[in-house]
């Protein structure tokens, strides 16, 4: 299953809502570089000092020169030259090639780059923590005198290891993916000691904490990608329940642990935590039952434990809830602009459906 593109250092609405926006983490980062320059420019009191990396990193559209992997588009991670035309990639990313993807040559060995590897966590630790500001209402020879602040502002460094993370994961890099999302855990982790646990720390630990499970899941390793999404609804299950996109990610962390006690043979474990995100989306719907996406989302979990319940030999329980979820969706009125979830409803109704058995079954099964 693939990661959540919604960055958890920026409010958006959920995906498939057909009001929501559609911002990703770099879109959005991207309008918040562009509001604040308008808004430098727009003060009379302030002035900038814009900061130019000798690397080639542009904060607006996240280039990072030299310091990336053109495979994974994502920075360097285990960094591995090749022999003997000296490119560089990630080591998991050139290790399924047998011919150099720049430039064509026979790969004869690849050959780790410590040096390099070393200047991108460099890279990691410091630039990507700066933010640089200075005020003044003198113009440039005023600003030039004054004091460059440097900061660690764990929003913006959270979107960047967010957006690399995302896309090693997209290329597959699972170990990249995985070292950038526990050293942004880390980053939030040490905030909560310093601040507590505030909501938006809480919305953003839970959500990375979630990513951090896709991976090890996509790894093979489900006992830590258990482990990951229990620690992600700790988080989130200490925040209000107001929230749509936390509520729907607190119940996707459920319904992730469920699947993966399914898939080890513990049904009732993976009943009891379907069961668990099906009361959060049931609580949600009641005070939003206007909103299509939270429907469907309880037609989904009406489904999930049902089929639990087959298995576990309960058919009048599971029929139940099959014929639950059905009328839930046949009542559903969707606008005809909503036509992403006018399609998932029809592909939902379309499984449920299947679920059910016919006229003359039932008959049998009565007899």
């Amino acid at each position: 299953m693939n990661m959540t593109p919604v960055c958890p250092f920026v409010k958006a609405a959920r995906p498939d809502d057909n009001n929501a926006s559609k911002k990703t983490g770099e879109n959005s980062m991207k309008h918040q570089v562009e509001s604040e320059s308008k808004v430098k420019k727009e003060a009379n009191d302030s002035a900038s000092v814009s900061p130019k990396c000798p690397f080639g990193y542009d904060p607006q559209s996240f280039k990072i020169g030299p310091l990336s992997c053109t495979v994974c588009q994502a920075l360097l991670f285990d960094t591995s030259k090749c022999v003997p035309c000296s490119h560089v990639f990630c080591k998991a990313c050139i290790s399924r090639f047998k011919d150099c993807p720049l430039c064509g040559a026979d790969i004869v060995k690849i050959e780790p780059d410590a040096k390099l590897q070393g200047v991108v966590d460099r890279f990691i630790e410091g630039h990507a923590r700066i933010k640089r500001s200075v005020s003044s209402d003198k113009g440039e020879e005023a600003a030039e005198s004054k004091q460059v602040i440097y900061e660690d502002v764990s929003l913006e460094r959270g979107s960047f290891l967010v957006q690399q993370a995302m896309r090693a994961f997209r290329a597959q890099n699972l170990e990249s993916a995985k070292s950038r999302l526990n050293l942004c855990a880390q980053d939030i982790r040490d905030q909560l000691e310093k601040v507590g646990n505030t909501s938006e720390l809480c919305s953003q630990l839970g959500a990375v904490l979630g990513m951090l499970g896709d991976c090890c899941r996509a790894m093979g390793d489900a006992s830590s990608a258990v482990s990951y999404f229990e620690e992600s609804v700790q988080f989130l299950s200490k925040l209000p329940k107001d929230d749509l996109e936390i509520t729907h990610t607190l119940s996707v962390s459920l319904n992730k642990i469920g699947d993966l006690k399914y898939y080890d043979g513990d049904l009732q474990a993976a009943r009891s935590y379907y069961f668990k995100s099906l009361d959060v989306r049931r609580d949600v719907v009641k005070q939003n039952s206007d909103v299509p996406s939270q429907v469907l989302d309880v037609a989904v979990s009406l489904a999930k434990v049902a089929d639990v319940d087959r298995n576990l030999g309960e058919e009048k329980l599971a029929t139940d809830g099959f014929q639950e979820a059905i009328d839930l969706l046949e009542s559903l009125t969707l606008k005809s602009e909503a036509s992403g979830l006018e399609q998932r409803r029809q592909s939902v109704l379309e499984f449920l459906r299947s679920q059910l058995p016919d006229e003359q079954e039932q008959a049998e099964t009565t007899v």
